[in-house]
């Protein structure tokens, strides 16, 4: 059980594939709409022993209200310690006793739960997701023990300082919006949760029309439509009103925690674009020639000639509406300003003269990372699951390469000159007395722009 900020993988704005149509160009894809609205995709891989599956909600962190703040993450942990029918202990025992596991995420914008079994064991591990999403407990007691283990994990990331930069990076970015809020909440939002908060949330986001069932590896779509049909006739169908999710408006701004370490961990930010953006497979690739491997811009001048990090990239976090390019890196406290002078100097530089030769090697990395993930139940069911939760439909591969190939050299100049001129965010946890003022680094980062 986790928080994450990932968001989906390399997609496009596409039409909803129709109730029971197969994916385009994709015969092994299936996807099947129930007249409750829940959605059920799945893709058989031949080779496969074992089945990947899971059910995504397409409500995160982001879909809380001020007081749910952590909630859908306390809701993840609720879920598997019993139901109506199944203690916590036995919700282990069974899952485990057919050599399977269960897991769960809460991201900004969905949640899921997982399981991985034999093809053979289908059927148990569809009746324990549809069980722990449909009927559990949600007793005092377990809500006060687990309260204590989230009060602990948060404690936990206060304690990281490369974890805590990023939540810092996000509040900055994305200042009194839900989009900035930590995933696992705070202390005192976890303290004052009930049972009844939690059945409202549940009322609100856990409903058929928000849900996607998924499943990758040995499975036979029938059968699970069968098995959803089974198991999760319990599901509400969707609201008339579905809750309004608040936009991300990306403002930037500042975050310094001051700390006793030997490093300081540091992330510089500025607008990046939503999925359905078209400058978003732009981004992507500029992100890769910036800091996406040995051979990027930042890992050679700022480690390779410089020796001033140990590790540096660059990332774009692309949500639904709105996105967040980056740069982290941890350095010296007495080399901050440097490092930060010659992040910027890349990013400016690559914006006016990336090469043909940059953009094909991302564009590359970027195809290997793709078919990689697609290679494994697993990573095939959580692309295809975020997929038609955004898209409505699972998108092939083919069309995805497309995409990358169909990004030119002006393109990706583009979407890094894209990046100068905006109020950057600057998040920092550690000793922060190299730290330059904001004002200094928002003069650096428009310079040349």
């Amino acid at each position: 059980m986790s928080a994450e900020m990932s968001a989906a993988g390399p997609a496009e704005t596409a039409e909803v594939a129709a109730s029971g149509a197969r994916g385009a160009h994709d015969p092994s894809v299936g996807l099947t709409t129930l007249p409750s609205g829940l959605r059920i995709v799945s893709q058989r891989m031949d080779h496969a022993a074992t089945v990947s599956l899971g059910i995504w909600i397409g409500s995160g962190s982001r879909d809380e209200l001020p007081h749910e703040h952590g909630l859908a993450h306390l809701l993840e942990h609720m879920a598997f310690k019993g139901t109506a029918r199944r203690s916590a202990l036995e919700i282990a025992e069974e899952i485990e006793s057919v050599g399977g596991d269960l897991n769960a995420a809460t991201s900004v914008e969905y949640t899921c739960y997982t399981a991985r079994v034999l093809g053979s064991d289908l059927p148990l591990a569809v009746d324990i997701l549809s069980d722990i999403l449909t009927a559990s407990s949600l007793t005092e007691e377990e809500l006060k023990r687990e309260k204590g283990v989230i009060l602990q994990e948060i404690g936990a990331v206060q304690d990281t300082p490369d974890d805590l930069v990023y939540d810092r990076f996000l509040q900055a970015a994305f200042p009194d919006q839900p989009l900035g809020r930590p995933i696992l909440g705070t202390a005192k939002t976890v303290q004052s949760f009930t049972p009844d908060a939690i059945r409202a949330y549940l009322a609100r986001h856990y409903h058929a029309g928000n849900m996607v069932l998924a499943a990758s590896g040995a499975v036979n779509h029938e059968e699970l439509v069968a098995l959803a049909q089974e198991h999760l006739a319990a599901l509400p169908a969707c609201p008339a009103t579905l809750p309004a999710r608040e936009d991300g408006h990306y403002r930037g701004g500042e975050a310094r925690v001051g700390s006793d370490e030997e490093q300081v961990h540091l992330v510089l930010g500025f607008p990046g674009r939503a999925f359905k953006d078209g400058a978003h497979y732009p981004l992507q690739i500029f992100s890769s020639v910036l800091g996406g491997g040995l051979s990027s811009r930042l890992f050679q001048e700022v480690r390779e000639k410089r020796g001033l990090a140990y590790a540096i990239d660059a990332f774009h976090w692309p949500f639904s509406d709105c996105g967040v390019f980056g740069i982290g890196a941890g350095t010296a406290p007495e080399d901050i300003g440097e490092l930060i002078e010659v992040a910027l100097s890349c990013l400016r530089q690559a914006a006016e003269d990336t090469t043909e030769a940059e953009v094909a090697r991302a564009r590359a990395q970027m195809k290997v990372g793709l078919l990689a993930s697609l290679e494994s139940p697993g990573g095939k069911l959580d692309q295809m699951a975020r997929q038609v939760l955004l898209f409505g439909r699972a998108i092939p591969r083919e069309e995805l390469a497309a995409r990358l190939d169909a990004v030119t050299l002006e393109d990706v100049r583009a979407a890094g000159r894209s990046l100068l001129g905006h109020q950057p965010t600057v998040a920092a946890v550690g000793p922060l007395q190299g730290l330059p003022p904001a004002k200094a680094l928002k003069h650096a980062a428009r310079a040349g722009a």
